[in-house]
């Protein structure tokens, strides 16, 4: 059959990405998590991070159907076997090409550092929540199931009326204090985007504001709030732009640009004469006004932020964090497939 010419923007990206060295990068990266002569041939560490790629940019959702699009496309047919280095390659690693991509486009002028918006999402786990078991006995919740309807009366319970059960029980919660996955510890049983419960891991996107670039994603656990996982994702926006000479400093401070869910005035207090100059989305008072009880530190905080919310310029950058940091998560989670990849 006759080959195309290939695919322009793939065409384009690949001189890119060749021109910056990447391909001698990752192999340097990656020469630790494989063998020297044992085992079948591997899939080289470049073509591994482009299958990403391929994935993210035609929001091909499973790891088998970016193999099947890679061996159906000339272009892209020396792109495959994904699942296997994605398992032996460290997260460390990963973070790697991730500061090395940075540095790329903050040498093209797409990171300006200026600006920084931050909101969370919530990802499903490679888990699933019918296998979870208790954390004081290690009993299923089948099991568990089994047991009431016992205790109710109902000797040999059938499926659907162990379903009928669980609908109607009073007091019905999964907390996580109560369970946990055995095939995957660190994920939380959480409440997801469109209502549904999974076991889940909340990914936290900080993103720049002038040209749409994430400069971090750290990911959290989902039952963590965002208060509580607000200064690890700065922490690594902050490292991350140092890599690329464009920290903050108390001298010039970055904006952060976030909703309500990460107002506090604990919070406030802490990042309030720091690197970062905040203009945090304020909720509505539970009664109507604010009690201070003699803290004036909070008091001022949560007034600075006010001031510099409702300002021409913060209303501006709260339209940008709602356009630009919704955008990335529907490209990542998406568009990407990483929601249930």
């Amino acid at each position: 059959m006759p080959r195309s010419p290939g695919h322009a923007f793939y065409d384009r990206l690949n001189k890119l990405l060749s021109d910056a060295g990447f391909d001698a990068f990752v192999e340097e990266v990656c020469k630790p998590f494989y063998a020297a002569t044992m085992g079948a041939p591997s899939l080289p560490p470049r073509r591994y991070f482009r299958m990403h790629m391929v994935g993210y940019f035609e929001g091909i959702d499973s790891e088998r159907g970016i193999a099947w699009r890679c061996a159906d496309s000339f272009s892209l047919r020396d792109f495959l076997r994904l699942s296997k280095p994605r398992a032996r390659l460290s997260h460390e690693a990963h973070e790697k090409i991730f500061d090395w991509v940075l540095k790329l486009i903050a040498e093209r002028g797409l990171v300006k550092g200026e600006r920084i918006g931050v909101d969370g999402s919530t990802m499903e786990a490679n888990a699933a929540l019918r296998t979870i078991l208790r954390r004081d006995n290690g009993e299923t919740y089948r099991a568990m199931l089994t047991r009431m309807a016992k205790e109710s009366g109902i000797e040999t319970p059938s499926a659907e009326e162990l379903a009928r059960l669980d609908r109607k029980r009073k007091g019905k919660k999964l907390s996580n204090d109560d369970w946990r996955s055995p095939t995957d510890p660190d994920a939380r049983i959480a409440r997801m985007k469109n209502g549904t419960t999974h076991l889940a891991y909340k990914p936290e996107h900080a993103v720049d504001l002038d040209t749409g670039a994430i400069v971090a994603a750290p990911i959290h656990a989902a039952d963590d709030g965002d208060v509580a996982t607000l200064p690890a994702t700065l922490k690594a926006a902050a490292e991350n732009l140092a890599d690329i000479n464009l920290a903050p400093t108390r001298e010039s401070p970055c904006e952060l640009i976030a909703d309500k869910g990460y107002h506090s005035r604990a919070g406030l207090k802490d990042l309030d004469d720091s690197v970062w100059k905040t203009r945090i989305s304020e909720p509505k008072p539970a009664k109507g006004y604010l009690r201070w009880h003699g803290d004036e530190a909070a008091r001022y905080a949560v007034y600075a932020n006010r001031a510099r919310l409702k300002s021409g310029v913060g209303r501006k950058a709260m339209r940008r964090r709602g356009e630009l940091v919704e955008r990335s998560f529907a490209h990542v989670l998406d568009r990407g497939g990483t929601r249930r990849a």
